[in-house]
């Protein structure tokens, strides 16, 4: 396991901090994260503070539903994936959002390329808060998309212990203490 990054500091004081999660095309793992994240803020009372959204860097499938399968294995574990629409990942987003989460190294290269001089730190990839990455040759969310139903599950449990640990990067980011509530 490694040391996973600080996040960065709030570009905004009185805004929520904008957490966005980008993939190839927006219909598995991202979206996956987003559902998972963002459930995982309101269960830590976060849903006001902090909004995630998704984006592929391909524009492919923009406006349709995440991936049946994707979408099949988040209703099993309780999950609303009803919401979803693809988007597509453009320049603007980096104004927009504090921090920019990558699922795999193309996608990094891809958003980097889009966005050269972005500060360091507001683009990372999303497994660099995995508790179980073990580092630099294991940063990547791999694409389930072209494999079976077991490369899914793959994904979510991945996703899943991911978003516990951005949640607690997130309180750190925000200055919040858990025992103290809001405001650190």
């Amino acid at each position: 396991m490694t040391v996973a990054p600080a996040l960065p500091r709030p570009r905004h004081a009185r805004a929520p901090y904008r957490i966005a999660l980008v993939c190839l095309g927006n219909i598995c793992r991202s979206p996956m994260a987003d559902v998972v994240l963002t459930e995982r803020l309101a269960d830590a009372g976060l849903e006001g503070a902090v909004e995630v959204v998704s984006a592929g860097t391909g524009g492919w499938h923009v406006g349709n539903p995440m991936d049946r399968r994707a979408a099949a294995l988040l209703t099993a574990h309780g999950y609303d994936a009803s919401r979803h629409r693809a988007e597509r990942f453009e320049s603007s987003w980096f104004d927009d959002c504090d921090v920019v989460l990558a699922m795999d190294g193309a996608n990094h290269a891809d958003l980097g390329a889009v966005r050269p001089d972005i500060e360091p730190g507001r683009l990372l990839m999303f497994r660099d808060f995995d508790p179980r990455s073990a580092g630099d040759h294991d940063r990547d969310v791999p694409d389930p998309y072209f494999g079976g139903d077991d490369g899914f599950e793959t994904v979510l449990a991945m996703v899943e212990r991911t978003c516990v640990a951005l949640v607690d990067a997130l309180r750190r980011a925000l200055d919040l203490d858990p025992a103290r509530g809001a405001g650190g």
